[in-house]
C-alpha cells in the first residue's frame, strides 16, 4: 500500500509539472554561425573528386556529375605543399592539379579549367591539402612561396567561396603518417599567413578519417577554435563508428562531410580494410549500396540538422584509377551514381529536396 502512495504521489508532480520534453523537443543551445555555414536543416552540396569524376567540361570529360544530375552548390578538388614527392609516377612540383593538368594516381584535375568554365559559375570550392612529410618544412618557411602561389589563386578568385581542408585525414596514419605536433603547427601557420595577407574568402576546414580517432584522439589533433572554421570527416565503409558530429557540437562548429561515397564493409574489413565489391551498374549490388550506405548517410544528415551542413558526394569509378587498384577500401567499386537508374532515382528524390543548396 505503500509503494501505491508514492507512486500516485509522483504521478500527481509529474502532472503538475508538465511531460519532460522528449529528446527530439529538446532545444541545443544557439550558437553563431560558422564562416559560409548555411542555417540549419540546410546543406551546401559539393561532388568530386577529378575531372573525370565531376564532367562538365569538353570531351573526354563529359560524362561526369554534372553532366547528369542538377548543378551542386560546389565541388571538390585536390593540391599539396609536397614539392619533389613521387605520386605513383608522378613527381609533384608542388600545388599540382590547380593551373595545369596533373595526373598523380587519380587520373587528371585542373581546377584553372573548372573555373574557367561558364558552367561552374557560382559554385563553391573545397581544396584538399596534402602535406605529408612536409609539416616541418611548411613550419620552418621553406613552403612560403607555394603558400603565397595558393594566397593569389584565393584573392584571383575573390568572388569564390574556399573551403580548405589543410592536411585532410589528418589521424589517417596508415597512409598519411603525420606527426601530431608538426601538423597542428603547419596547419595554423597556413591560416596564419593567409589570414595576415587579407584572405577573406577561405574557411578553414579540419578533416579526419572518421572511423579512426575517439573523442580524445580528436582532442589531441585540434588545432584550436580560432583556427577551425569546420570540422569534417570522411564518410566511407565504418561510417558508424565516427565521433566527429559529436566532437564538433562541443566546440560548437558545423560538419562538413567532405569525402563520401558507398563503400561497404566486407567481413574483414576491421582487420584489412576490405570492402565489398560495389559496381552500380550491377542492379543487385546498387540496391545494396543504398540500403547500406546511402540510406545511413542520408540518416546522418537529416538526424543531424544543427551540425551537418555540407556533403561532397565523389562520383568516381575508383577501380579504374591506378591510385586505387591495389587498396582494399576502392579496388573494387564505380560509384558514378549516373551508371544505374536505380540509384539515380533515389539519389535526385533525397537530393532535390530544398535542403540542398545546389548552384547559386
Amino acid at each position: 500500500m505503500k509503494y501505491i502512495n508514492i507512486l500516485c504521489l509522483l504521478s500527481v508532480l509529474w502532472s503538475c509539472a508538465g511531460e519532460a520534453p522528449s529528446k527530439e523537443e529538446k532545444k541545443l543551445p544557439e550558437r553563431p554561425l560558422a564562416k559560409f555555414e548555411p542555417e540549419d536543416g540546410q546543406v551546401i552540396l559539393f561532388v568530386g573528386q577529378e575531372l573525370e569524376s565531376i564532367g562538365g567540361l569538353e570531351a573526354p570529360y563529359n560524362d561526369g556529375y554534372l553532366d547528369h544530375f542538377p548543378k551542386p552548390g560546389g565541388w571538390t578538388a585536390y593540391s599539396n605543399l609536397t614539392p619533389g614527392d613521387d605520386s605513383f609516377g608522378y613527381k609533384q612540383e608542388g600545388f599540382d592539379g590547380i593551373f595545369r593538368s596533373d595526373d598523380w594516381g587519380d587520373s587528371p584535375s585542373n581546377l584553372s579549367m573548372q573555373l574557367a568554365d561558364p558552367d561552374f559559375a557560382g559554385m563553391d570550392i573545397a581544396i584538399g591539402l596534402s602535406m605529408v612529410g612536409h609539416e616541418e618544412a611548411i613550419v620552418s618557411g621553406e613552403r612560403d612561396s607555394l603558400i603565397n602561389v595558393m594566397a593569389k589563386l584565393f584573392q584571383n578568385n575573390s568572388d569564390r567561396r574556399f573551403f580548405l581542408r589543410i592536411g585532410y585525414e589528418f589521424d589517417g596514419h596508415a597512409w598519411n603518417h603525420y606527426d601530431l605536433e608538426s601538423y597542428k603547427k603547419a596547419y595554423q601557420r597556413i591560416k596564419d599567413m593567409l589570414d595576415n595577407m587579407g584572405i577573406e574568402n577561405v574557411a578553414y576546414v579540419w578533416q579526419s578519417t572518421g572511423w579512426v580517432s575517439n573523442l580524445d584522439h580528436l582532442e589531441e589533433w585540434y588545432p584550436g577554435d580560432d583556427y577551425v572554421d569546420w570540422c569534417s570527416y570522411s564518410f566511407f565503409s565504418r561510417w558508424d563508428e565516427a565521433k566527429m558530429i559529436d566532437f564538433a557540437r562541443t566546440k560548437g562548429k558545423p560538419v562538413f562531410i567532405a569525402e563520401a561515397t558507398a563503400t561497404i564493409s566486407d567481413h574483414t574489413v576491421k582487420f584489412d580494410g576490405q570492402t565489398k565489391e560495389t559496381i552500380f551498374s550491377n542492379e543487385e549490388q546498387a540496391k545494396e549500396a543504398w540500403n547500406k550506405w546511402f540510406v545511413p548517410f542520408f540518416k546522418t544528415i537529416n538526424e543531424n540538422p544543427d551540425v551537418v551542413k555540407a556533403v561532397s558526394y565523389i562520383n568516381c569509378n575508383w577501380k579504374s584509377h591506378v591510385m586505387w587498384e591495389q587498396n582494399p577500401t576502392f579496388q573494387g567499386v564505380d560509384a558514378r551514381l549516373q551508371t544505374s537508374d536505380y540509384l539515380s532515382k533515389l539519389w535526385l528524390e533525397e537530393t532535390n529536396k530544398d535542403k540542398y543548396i545546389k548552384q547559386q
